[in-house]
């Protein structure tokens, strides 16, 4: 019996399936309509490990192939660099052979309370410049070019411009090691704690402006920034030519969309029109466990993928 064949009979032995949206992102529909199954997204939407775990079991690789199967064409992987190197050749591996893409890894040490680059000190910018180093060898793994940096805490011993500078000057020589190998950092504004140093959209914008290089980017997590600013669409219009990542979670809650306040439909249907077809990391969790939460998931992103026409 083949996989998908296994899994359609078992969620439907299991009564996993319910209402017509989540049969119709398993291949299913209640009036016999032409099925779904594989059938790739309008935007690229990337799911992490764990997201399918109840259906594919523990293992990465298992998780990458029903991802697959279920029309989803790239992952992301924050703790890629974490992972034994065998296991991360064995991910690029099976992302080439199913055409799929690797969206973001998080750059080992790229920032935190505890190495801020906000500060100006040298030995946190060579923790910085150690994890870019590193980050060219992960991508030729896994075949991604986008590694994700937080510039840490603010240092609220000196004056913000300064801070400023300080991230710029890092971020600068970190882009002269990653520029050659095509490979782009992108700057990460969060709402975690009132202590990251970066917060907004339009302040990643003038950094990255500042570091002036196509290796240095905006990562535009939509759920951080309707926490810390709102105004979604006008902001990713103000910050467009510096934006070149996209990350996901409805709030409040961080988790699907259709879960919370944000129309994820409108949202994307933006991007896409403006031109967007990089990948959409799905960083967030879920309304439901089991694995009526992740027959819950995909029929989530069937509904707000479904804005042509």
């Amino acid at each position: 019996m083949k996989r998908s064949q296994f899994i359609r009979n078992s969620l439907l032995a299991t009564g996993a399936v319910a209402g017509s949206g989540a049969l119709h992102a398993f291949g299913h529909t209640p009036n016999g309509a032409p099925k779904q199954e594989n059938k790739p997204f309008n935007l690229n939407y990337g799911p992490h490990q764990g997201q399918f775990e109840n259906h594919a079991g523990k293992n990465i690789l298992d998780q990458i192939q029903f991802a697959y199967d279920q029309g989803f064409r790239s992952i992301e992987d924050n703790g890629f660099s974490g992972r034994p190197v065998e296991e991360q050749e064995r991910i690029g591996s099976l992302l080439a052979k199913l055409g799929m893409t690797m969206g973001v890894f998080v750059l080992d040490k790229g920032g935190n309370g505890a190495n801020t680059l906000a500060a100006g000190k040298q030995e946190h910018v060579d923790i910085f410049l150690k994890g870019c180093r590193q980050a060219v060898e992960l991508a030729k793994r896994c075949g991604g070019k986008y590694t994700t940096v937080v510039p840490g805490d603010f240092a609220r011993n000196l004056p913000p411009d300064i801070q400023t500078a300080n991230v710029i000057e890092a971020l600068r020589r970190g882009a002269e090691i990653l520029e050659p190998h095509g490979i782009v950092m992108v700057l990460e504004p969060l709402s975690d704690t009132p202590d990251l140093f970066l917060r907004t959209s339009t302040q990643t914008y003038l950094i990255c402006k500042g570091v002036n290089s196509p290796s240095c980017k905006i990562l535009y997590d939509v759920y951080h920034m309707q926490r810390n600013e709102g105004d979604l669409i006008a902001n990713i219009d103000r910050c467009w030519d510096e934006i070149a990542y996209f990350q996901t979670g409805d709030n409040p809650g961080r988790r699907e969309p259709t879960t919370g306040e944000i129309n994820y439909k409108n949202l994307f249907k933006h991007i896409y029109d403006k031109g967007y077809r990089g990948v959409v990391g799905m960083e967030h969790g879920k309304s439901m466990s089991g694995k009526e939460g992740e027959v819950k998931l995909i029929a989530a992103y069937r509904e707000v993928d479904n804005f042509l026409g």
